[in-house]
């Protein structure tokens, strides 16, 4: 018998009946919603019912809440989920909700967190059936949207054993903690930074304030060139320092001869930290520095049959009317943020695509224009579900 005799072959699929072809499909979007209904962590009672914040963090590739009393404190060892939901329209007693989910990423958290913090966001989309705006925030360059959702954000050292790599929480019997208190430039709140750095006399810097901890008291070095609000806030700050333990504090500025004693208990006794100026890059900022500053709108469509991408509208205003409900649309918002925006009418494929069309517009960046292009903010908002911060971008 011929080797081939006797057996039934199965039909052969054409490339449209694919699982590639069916991403973004009523199918897809199925299986997608059940696995997230499946997830402890949207099934609480709260999520997509109640409007605020709502953290967790990834911990052993679960979804873990994150204790509300720490709500802006995040360890740049690891990945978190925010879900921020919010009444739509101006009455105050309307029912239908908005929402924007962020995952953030931690400058040392590992790519096993990292991966599933996105993919978890995608399956909190789902869970909310498809209406979130998703972003992706890294550490170094956090969108104004983020940063607005609190009023100071707190960054550590450290972070939770998780996945193949780890970073372990740093020990307590350690005796020096230095932190930075500044203001986030763009956010349209009063949003602060307090972020910790390393315990070193370079670590300062004359613009802001810096919160010493070496164990039996606590020294606040207020830069020469401070604003009074990075002072206010450093003062509350130490004030949540010192509620569980009664430690002396001592409040000096760079101006005056005695905040020597901070620099050399920062190991600044030489003659570089006498002679030299207190200046060190924020470890936090937007928009990109160097980035491009102009605007430009770009059209991802497979219209012609196949998938193109190009520019239409560049170094000009972006408004609604701009944007066609049958194709995906890439905005940069001169280098504070990157939008992809998702017509209700556009293609499966078209949608598929956005993520990756939208890393490799980053790259492109990162080796004509700026190097840095990878920490712009991306966001991805879908039509009739844009969040405030897209309209702050593009003119309704």
């Amino acid at each position: 018998m011929p080797p081939h005799d006797g057996l039934v072959h199965l039909k052969e699929y054409d490339v449209k009946d694919s699982n590639v072809e069916l991403i973004g499909s009523d199918l897809d979007h199925k299986v997608k919603y059940n696995s997230a209904a499946s997830e402890p962590a949207w099934n609480d009672g709260q999520v997509g019912v109640v409007a605020g914040l709502l953290v967790w963090r990834i911990e052993d590739f679960q979804v873990i809440p994150w204790p509300k009393g720490k709500y802006g404190q995040f360890y740049d060892g690891d990945s978190y989920i925010v879900l921020h939901s919010y009444k739509v329209g101006k009455d105050s007693d309307s029912e239908k909700l908005g929402h924007e989910i962020f995952f953030w990423l931690g400058t040392h958290t590992s790519q096993d967190e990292a991966g599933v913090a996105a993919y978890k966001t995608v399956e909190l989309d789902e869970f909310l059936h498809g209406k979130a705006t998703q972003y992706r925030e890294i550490q170094e360059s956090p969108s104004d949207a983020f940063m607005e959702l609190f009023p100071r954000v707190q960054i550590c050292s450290g972070g939770v054993r998780s996945g193949f790599n780890h970073v372990e929480e740093k020990p307590k019997e350690e005796t020096l903690t230095l932190l930075r208190v500044f203001k986030h430039a763009g956010a349209k709140r009063d949003s602060v930074v307090v972020h910790e750095v390393q315990p070193t006399w370079e670590s300062l810097d004359e613009d802001d304030v810096f919160v010493l901890d070496k164990g039996d008291k606590i020294f606040v070095w207020q830069g020469k060139k401070c604003s009074p609000m990075e002072k206010a806030k450093a003062a509350q700050v130490v004030h949540d320092m010192t509620i569980a333990k009664h430690i002396d504090v001592e409040v000096i500025s760079q101006t005056e001869a005695r905040s020597r004693v901070i620099v050399e208990l920062l190991g600044g006794g030489g003659q570089d930290s006498r002679t030299t100026e207190f200046r060190r890059e924020r470890p936090v900022h937007q928009p990109v520095q160097g980035g491009p500053t102009r605007k430009q709108l770009w059209k991802l469509s497979d219209e012609s049959g196949r998938l193109s991408f190009s520019v239409i509208k560049e170094d000009s205003s972006i408004s609604k009317s701009d944007l066609d409900g049958d194709d995906v649309f890439l905005i940069n918002d001169g280098g504070k943020a990157i939008w992809v925006w998702q017509g209700s009418r556009a293609s499966a494929v078209e949608k598929a695509a956005w993520l990756k069309v939208a890393q490799a517009y980053v790259r492109q960046l990162q080796n004509t224009e700026a190097q840095s292009a990878y920490l712009i903010p991306i966001a991805k908002v879908t039509e009739g579900e844009e969040s405030p911060a897209f309209w702050r971008t593009v003119s309704a």
